[in-house]
């Protein structure tokens, strides 16, 4: 276990922990960090962890980058903040031109976390084709899937820990089989095809996770499926929502996700690792299509009347164009290819034959597998977490799902201890 030791008396009584059992706490303490560098975080004493799931999947190319940290220390001394109401900066207008140039759609809305990004886009779809003179109530959304903790996303989502409590405030939702599998693909559009079939005109939006549902225990299912179910739902005349918060940004191996599904959604929310890690930014992705319904005098009362205080803020967006300019200038995502192959190696060599390890699997710089048959206590997710803590690696398992989703800077050597750390962890469990 993890010491901290002088630090033990730190006042803790006034944070409430996000997606934190605060009573587990009394016997494993919160880790205070001091700093963090690269792939490293470090504690009061010294002592490192590999930050292996990117704190929550924001942090694409290490922590305190030199570059992102020198663009935002230049942004400050300038402009920290301005409403984007009536207002503008060069770091929003920039960042959208990029934005739009590598995805191909024609505008940006911005906000400021993925479940507000989320919100963004199921009112903008209603609000469409209420315009249009279609009232469209409901929503469509496959089983398993997970897409924020506000209410409107919480509502589309269909992981029951996170949203059985609030059930009785939650918009109107219908749910479609996600595909466990390449032979699954045909009955899982049928099955689409009939939800739409009945309920089609009262659908606004079909919102997806292409290729990984991330909080959904890593589930990742096929390309084909994506693009056959999006081009259904929207020859139904049903918008298509692709959640790319979790998988944007180089994630699955490409810099979004749909690039490898052959289709174009009619929106497509971003978040997590837009701004390397360091600010809050989310940002709607749309057509002029979508834009020019809403773009009418005030008078019609048609206006998207939407905004969070801090949309679009400077600091943020310095370290968004900050994080594309490395991207795209050190061709991190090719050498992406090298490292996702390396782990995959890695991995089947200290686990492929291991006891309890099931569906070894990667796409990209996301890699994961199921532990089965640990027989021991029911949280494997505590216990995995702490194993790897003494072991300094940072884990965060999905129940029975243990995963890695690194910062791009990650080297081989690194890999290669992650996925000895997970044998170690793994012979321990199995053999308690």
């Amino acid at each position: 276990m993890h010491t901290n030791a002088h630090y033990h008396d730190w006042d803790m009584r006034y944070i409430w922990h996000p997606c934190s059992q605060m009573y587990d706490h009394a016997q494993l303490p919160l880790v205070p960090i001091k700093r963090a560098q690269g792939i490293y975080l470090y504690d009061f004493e010294d002592k490192a962890y590999i930050d292996a799931i990117s704190s929550w999947w924001v942090n694409l190319l290490g922590h305190n980058h030199p570059y992102i940290s020198q663009q935002l220390k230049r942004q400050i001394d300038t402009l920290e903040h301005v409403l984007l109401a009536g207002f503008t900066h060069p770091q929003i207008i920039r960042l959208s031109e990029r934005l739009c140039a590598l995805s191909g759609f024609d505008k940006c809305f911005y906000a400021d976390n993925g479940s507000s990004c989320i919100e963004v886009a199921l009112k903008m779809s209603f609000h469409s084709h209420l315009l249009a003179g279609h009232k469209r109530p409901k929503f469509l959304s496959l089983s398993n899937s997970y897409h924020g903790e506000t209410l409107g996303a919480l509502s589309i989502s269909h992981v029951g820990l996170y949203k059985d409590t609030y059930t009785p405030l939650f918009l109107e939702n219908l749910s479609t089989p996600v595909p466990q599998g390449d032979e699954d693909i045909p009955n899982a559009l049928a099955q689409l095809e009939q939800i739409l079939d009945k309920h089609g005109l009262e659908i606004s939006a079909f919102i997806l996770e292409p290729l990984i549902q991330c909080a959904g225990g890593m589930h990742f299912y096929s390309a084909e499926y994506v693009r056959q179910a999006t081009r259904l739902c929207q020859e139904h005349g049903v918008h298509v929502i692709f959640d790319e918060i979790a998988v944007g940004f180089g994630r699955t191996g490409t810099l979004f996700a749909y690039e490898q599904c052959g289709v174009m959604p009619d929106f497509l929310c971003l978040s997590k690792g837009i701004s390397g890690g360091y600010l809050p930014l989310a940002v709607v992705l749309t057509s002029n299509r979508i834009y020019d319904q809403f773009y009418a005098p005030y008078s019609e009362n048609k206006n998207f009347l939407h905004s969070h205080s801090y949309t679009g803020n400077a600091l943020a967006c310095a370290c968004a164009n900050a994080t594309l300019d490395v991207l795209e200038q050190n061709q991190v995502l090719e050498h992406n290819r090298m490292l996702s192959a390396h782990m995959q190696a890695c991995l089947q060599e200290f686990l492929g034959d291991v006891k309890g390890v099931a569906n070894l699997r990667a796409l990209g710089m996301i890699f994961a597998f199921e532990l089965v048959g640990y027989a021991g206590s029911q949280r494997v997710s505590l216990c995995v977490f702490e194993k790897a803590l003494c072991k300094g690696v940072l884990l965060r398992p999905l129940h029975n799902t243990i995963y890695c989703m690194p910062p791009y800077c990650i080297d081989e050597a690194q890999i290669r201890h992650i996925a000895y750390t997970f044998k170690e962890i793994v012979v321990e469990l199995t053999q308690s």
